[in-house]
Formats: structure tokens, C-alpha cells, sequence
């Protein structure tokens, strides 16, 4: 690659303005090929005696995305360092050069973005909503690998930057400055202008930073306090990731180090961190996450409609999640119910969501006045003749769905796109009562709406492609990761889910603590107990999914399904959202510890004991098992849309990449053999899916890589 090809280098006033602006990408992003690149740049701006500066800027919206993951695939030990161990020299010679060196940031700026800029002699950033810094490596289960483990800590702090390496979290650009990781603020349409002046200014002298860490994180960062900081670091990461992320070690060894024994020691445990890492099976399925989510961007059908124009009926908790999520992205939303008092608090609702946006000064005042703005709530179906896409979200009834459609062909118009935001129930039952079938459509959202990135969009044999098409597009700009599957009975997420939480229940049944269960689940690498999850989504929507389930197994031998939640859900119980559930719940809704009357639903009190690799096998690979059968019935297109859906809507195992990756790191025949264990011991519930059998007998995988 040329260097031209990555930078185009501008003189002016005896500063080098170096624009960063990728001829082959949509975005910056930084390959071994460029890694040269700037090898080659750094010693020919030093030499230059004209140039008394350098400005790094970009000419694309955003400044740097990081690294090039594609072309960072390695087989063994040894075949990335040199490419690392050249970005390190080369950053060490911005870092070290007599010559002021500014980063001037707009946009993204991550991973290599960041580290880029900490080796600068100044950073200046524009005060963009869009403007964001961060190192998110440990997403892919690295570590930063550009000296960002050393840089970043001495610069703001070893507190924060822990928080934002081991969550790989983003901070927008008010906060990088009141952090000290920007020198400076300025107007988007000012950046080169502002850059230049810092440029010139530290021609004379450099930036005096004063530190901005308070008493208590100056006690913590001296060095008495250290030792105390990276054992409570250590003992909270493995709390939070139960060991499955082997990254955030990695990434607090690298920290430690450099204080403990000196920067250079940092820099080379950093060195030997990140090839490490990039060889374990957690970053080969991280990764593989970021590529499904790329891929996923892409609308798989044809022929999509624009839809500018909503109708929302329904103004519950989903309603008004489903309203928040497209008026904050620019469509209008009339959104309906027959009660005034269900708009008002749908309302309360939204406006709660967008003012967190204008507290954190990530939208001003107008903007979030005029995000509100786009939605309209009434009590009648004005004006709904003129929404592309009405989307009901009224209670899980059968007749009442078929009420909403009829309401919805009278008062709109004929080619509008009909959506239920159904959970449980057919759609197409609901399709057959329509008047055109092919205009009806599942869009299955998660709750909270606003929170939850899964998107289940469902088809029936009749649903027309530009329909699909159309809501995937619709999906994508609500800022969904999109997954289109095949009605039946739970849809995917649901059904795989339901075999995973009946045999908790079953495990109760037979005397398993309830808590016990949870924390065994937890360990696993999920970010909830399974019986926490049901108080969570709630009793009422778990009692539906119990009946959904029924009609799943009904035929299958050996398969028994707990009764336990839809007769806590009769009397009453509903979960968190009422407080009586499997939990107790203080006044805030904060869970307490166990309810011990949820034990007089099951035959168990609690008190037998199971062992907790024991608990796990038999939640996780029935839960699996579905996910094999759901891909066998065409329910799900393939096994990267089964892996992306089941992480995004149940918070699958992230470091395994999904049930179907889980499978093959695992090893299809020993997950066989297991289940075959365990069907001797608990039943014919347990007998591997067709699939796997035969996998298992000729040695193939669900992914190729």
C-alpha cells in the first residue's frame, strides 16, 4: 500500500497536516500494511527541517476505527509481534520527538485511534455528539496493544482507566476533557483551524496538565494505595466475568507491571498479552461476533421500502420502548391507546430516555425537543391513513390481535406494512385473518426496548420480501441487530429459551436452592440466573411462553414441562414488576434473597444439592439441543444468525460465540456423548438432535472458522 493511499500529507505555515483518509475503506482502520506506513512517516517528518509540527486529522467522519480485524488472523506465537513491535516504535517516536505532535479528533476514535493520540503531544477534540474515545479491544477478548495499558493510565488515572479498558466503554468528548484525555474543545467546523493553533503553541512550549484525580483516587494511585487498587481490580473482574474473559487479567497484569517494575516492562508484557490472546478460542469467538454483526448490517432482502411514518398501538412498557427507539431516530410515531392516561405515562416514558441523552450532553435541548416532538400520542386513528407501518403492541389475546388488524385495514391504507410485537402467539394465524397475508409481519422486540439490541423479525409462508425487507431496514435504523426467523411456537430466542428455564424449574422440583441453581448459571458466563430471568421478564409473560412450550414438545418422548410459574402467575405473582415473585424485592425493587414461599409451587424445599457442573450441563445443552432443532425446522436461516440471536436476546455466553461456535470449540462428539449421559440418568429429554448424531459421526462443524 502506498502511503498516499492511507495519508496525504499538506504543508502549511511550516506544519505538517496530515490527513488520515483510508482510499479503500469506509472508515480508517489500521492493517500490518499501514503499521509500515507509519514507520515510514514518522523518521520523514522528523528530518524535514521545514516542518516544526505534525496535525493528525481525518478526512473521513470519523477519525480512526482501530484496527483492521480481518487482516490480524494469525495461525501461531510469533507471526504478529514484529507488526506490533513496529507500531510500538513508532508511536514511541511521535511520543519522544522534539516535534509537537497534535491529534485532532472528530468522530470515532478507538483502539489504535486512541493509542495514536496518547502518544501526541496534544489532542484536541470537536464537542460532537458523534466524538467518542475509547479502547475497546477486550470486546474481542485482546488487550490494547499500541501502549495503551501504559499511556492511558498515567494520563487520567489508573481508576479510569481501568473502567474504560476492562469494559471497553466509550466516553463522549466533554468527558475525555473534564478526564484530562483531551487538551481542548472546539466547533466541528473549527477542528483544523483549533488544531493549528495548538500546533503553534507548542512549537514554544509544552502543555502544563494538571491532574484531575481527586483526593481519594490520589491516595489510591500512590504507591501504598496501588497494591490495594489492583488487588480490588482483580478480585471485581473475576466476580464479573467468573474467569471466562481471559483479557481482563491480562489487561490489569499489563497495568500492574508498568508501575510495578517500570514503563518498558509494560510495554513488553503488553507485547506478549496481545499475540497471546489473539490466539485463544475467546477471541476467535468475540471476533466472530464482530464480523456477524457487520455482515448482519447487510439487508439479506430485496426491494425495501422507506418507512418515514409509524403507528404504534398500544402505549405500555413496550409500546413506548418500541415509539422511544424510532422517534430518536427521526420517524414519526402516532402512537395510539384507548386509555389518556397510558399515553401520559408513555410519554413520562420517552422523555425519561431522551432526557438521560441531554443530561449527559450528548444531544442539547432543541434536539431532545425535537426528538419528543416526533411523537404523537391519541385516543382515536386520526391520520393513521397516513403511516407506512403500524405496529400493535396490545395484550397477548388471539381475538384481540384480530380486532387490531381489522382496525388497522379500515383506517389505513392498503399497502401498509401490518407488524405485531407478539411474543408467544401465531402470526400467521393472525396473517390468515388479514385481508393481504403477504403485509403481515412478527417484529418481536426485547425488553427494555431501549436496552435490548435484538431484533426478531417473522415471517409466514404468505409474508411478501419487501415486507421482510422493508422491516429489516426498519430494524437497522432503530439501532437493532436484525435476525429474520420462521413463525412457530417461540419464535428462536424463546423457544431455545424455554427447555433451559423448565429444567431449572424441573432441578427445583427435585429439591435444588433456587439461588444455588442461579449462581451455578451465572458461573457459566450468563449475565443472569435463570430464575432471577423469570421475575426479570415476568411471570405473566413466562406463564405464556410455559403454554407456547407445551405445543413445542408435545410429541417428543420424556419431555415434561413445570407447571410451577403459571400457577405462581394465577395467584398473583407476576415477578419484579409487582415484587412477589421467586425473589423478595425492597421498595427500590432491588432483589433480597429468595422468597421462601415460591417453594410451595414445587415438590422440592431447596435443601438437596446438585453438582454445579451437574446444574449447568443440563440447562445449557437442552437450551443447545433447541438451538440445533430450530436450525434443522428452517427457523433460523443459518448458524451465525442462531449465535448473534441467542447472545443479543439472552445474553448467550459471549466468549463462546453463540451455541453453534459453543459446539464446535467444544466438540460435537463429546457434547453427544454428554447428552447421552445424561439421557440415561434424566430421560429421553436429553436425546441429541439428528443433526448432531450425524456430525458427530462424519467430524463436521456448523462454522469453518
Amino acid at each position: 500500500m502506498k502511503l498516499e493511499e492511507f495519508i496525504q500529507i499538506e504543508i502549511k505555515e511550516n506544519i505538517a497536516i496530515c490527513w488520515l483518509d483510508h482510499q479503500f475503506e469506509k472508515m480508517n482502520v489500521v492493517s500490518p500494511e499501514i503499521i509500515k506506513l507509519f514507520d515510514e512517516i514518522g523518521p520523514m517528518l522528523q528530518d524535514d527541517n521545514q516542518i516544526k509540527a505534525v496535525i493528525w486529522i481525518s478526512r473521513k467522519p470519523d477519525f480512526m476505527a482501530g484496527a483492521d480485524i480481518k487482516a490480524f488472523q494469525i495461525e501461531k506465537e510469533g507471526d504478529f509481534r514484529p507488526f506490533q513491535e513496529k507500531g510500538h516504535e513508532a508511536l514511541a517516536l511521535i511520543e519522544n520527538s522534539k516535534k509537537p505532535f497534535v491529534s485532532a479528533i472528530h468522530g470515532a476514535c478507538v483502539g489504535l485511534g486512541t493509542e495514536l493520540s496518547l502518544a501526541c503531544h496534544g489532542r484536541i477534540a470537536t464537542n460532537s455528539p458523534r466524538t467518542k474515545l475509547g479502547l475497546p479491544e477486550v470486546q474481542l477478548g485482546l488487550l490494547p496493544g499500541g501502549g495503551g495499558t501504559q499511556r492511558l493510565p498515567r494520563l487520567i488515572g489508573i481508576q479510569k482507566a481501568l473502567d474504560m479498558m476492562l469494559t471497553g466503554k466509550q466516553i463522549d468528548a466533554r468527558r475525555a476533557k473534564s478526564w484530562g484525555l483531551v487538551d481542548e474543545l472546539t466547533d466541528e467546523g473549527k477542528l483544523l483551524q483549533a488544531a493549528m493553533i495548538m500546533a503553534k503553541g507548542l512549537i514554544k512550549r509544552p502543555i502544563k496538565r494538571k491532574s484531575k484525580l481527586s483526593l481519594q483516587e490520589r491516595i489510591l494511585e500512590s504507591k501504598l494505595g496501588r497494591s490495594i487498587l489492583f488487588r480490588q481490580a482483580k478480585k471485581l473482574a473475576l466476580k464479573q466475568s467468573q474467569g471466562n474473559y481471559p483479557a481482563i487479567p491480562a489487561i490489569i497484569d499489563c497495568v500492574e507491571t508498568g508501575y510495578k517494575k517500570g514503563i518498558k516492562a509494560g510495554y513488553q508484557k503488553e507485547l506478549e498479552g496481545f499475540e497471546r490472546l489473539m490466539l485463544t478460542p475467546e477471541s476467535a469467538a468475540l471476533r466472530s461476533i464482530f464480523f456477524g454483526m457487520s455482515d448482519n448490517k447487510k439487508n439479506p432482502y430485496p426491494n425495501a421500502r422507506s418507512l418515514t411514518s409509524m403507528g404504534m398501538i398500544g402505549a405500555g412498557f413496550m409500546g413506548a420502548g418500541i415509539a422511544e427507539v424510532s422517534a430518536t431516530k427521526g420517524i414519526n410515531v402516532l402512537l395510539k391507546d384507548i386509555r389518556q392516561e397510558m399515553i401520559t405515562s408513555a410519554y413520562n416514558q420517552i422523555w425519561k430516555g431522551i432526557s438521560k441523552k441531554l443530561k449527559y450532553k450528548s444531544i442539547t435541548k432543541v434536539q431532545a425537543e425535537q426528538l419528543i416532538g416526533n411523537v404523537k400520542g391519541q385516543l382515536s386513528y386520526d391520520n393513521f391513513n397516513t403511516v407506512d407501518v403500524v405496529i400493535e403492541a396490545v395484550l397477548e389475546k388471539m381475538p384481540l390481535k384480530k380486532i387490531i388488524i381489522k382496525d388497522i385495514e379500515t383506517h389505513c391504507k392498503e399497502d401498509v406494512i401490518i407488524a405485531t410485537n407478539t411474543s408467544s402467539l401465531s402470526v400467521t394465524e393472525m396473517a390468515q385473518h388479514a385481508k393481504k397475508p403477504e403485509y403481515v409481519i412478527g417484529m418481536h422486540y426485547f425488553s427494555p426496548v431501549p436496552k435490548m439490541p435484538l431484533l426478531e423479525i417473522v415471517k409466514t409462508e404468505h409474508t411478501a420480501d419487501w415486507v421482510i425487507a422493508s422491516c429489516y431496514d426498519l430494524g437497522i435504523r432503530q439501532g437493532k441487530t436484525c435476525i429474520v426467523v420462521k413463525d412457530g411456537p417461540g419464535f428462536y430466542v424463546n423457544r431455545i429459551l424455554a427447555p433451559y428455564t423448565n429444567e431449572c424449574l424441573l432441578m427445583i422440583d427435585e429439591g435444588v436452592d433456587i439461588a444455588v441453581i442461579d449462581k451455578a448459571l451465572k458461573k457459566k458466563g450468563f449475565p443472569v440466573g435463570p430464575i432471577a430471568l423469570l421475575d426479570e421478564v415476568g411471570l405473566d409473560i413466562a406463564a405464556h411462553v410455559t403454554e407456547s412450550s407445551k405445543k413445542i414438545v408435545a410429541n417428543r418422548l420424556g419431555f415434561v414441562v413445570s407447571e410451577a410459574v403459571v400457577k405462581m402467575h394465577a395467584d398473583g405473582r407476576q415477578g419484579r414488576k409487582n415484587k412477589k415473585g421467586f425473589y423478595n424485592y425492597n421498595d427500590q425493587g432491588r432483589k433480597q434473597g429468595v422468597d421462601a414461599t415460591a417453594y410451595n409451587y414445587f415438590n422440592g424445599n431447596g435443601k438437596d444439592t446438585l453438582a454445579i457442573d451437574e446444574i449447568q450441563d443440563r440447562a445449557l445443552l437442552l437450551m443447545i439441543n433447541e438451538a440445533v432443532l430450530c436450525l434443522e425446522e428452517g427457523i433460523i436461516a443459518n448458524p451465525t444468525n442462531g449465535d448473534l440471536a441467542a447472545i443479543f436476546g439472552i445474553g448467550f455466553l459471549p466468549f463462546t460465540g453463540g451455541p453453534f461456535r459453543a459446539l464446535d470449540t467444544w466438540g460435537i462428539q463429546d457434547t453427544v456423548d454428554r447428552m447421552e449421559e445424561l439421557k440415561l440418568k434424566y430421560g429421553a429429554r436429553f436425546s441429541p438432535a439428528g443433526t448432531l448424531r450425524q456430525m458427530a459421526k462424519d467430524g463436521s462443524r456448523f462454522h469453518s472458522v
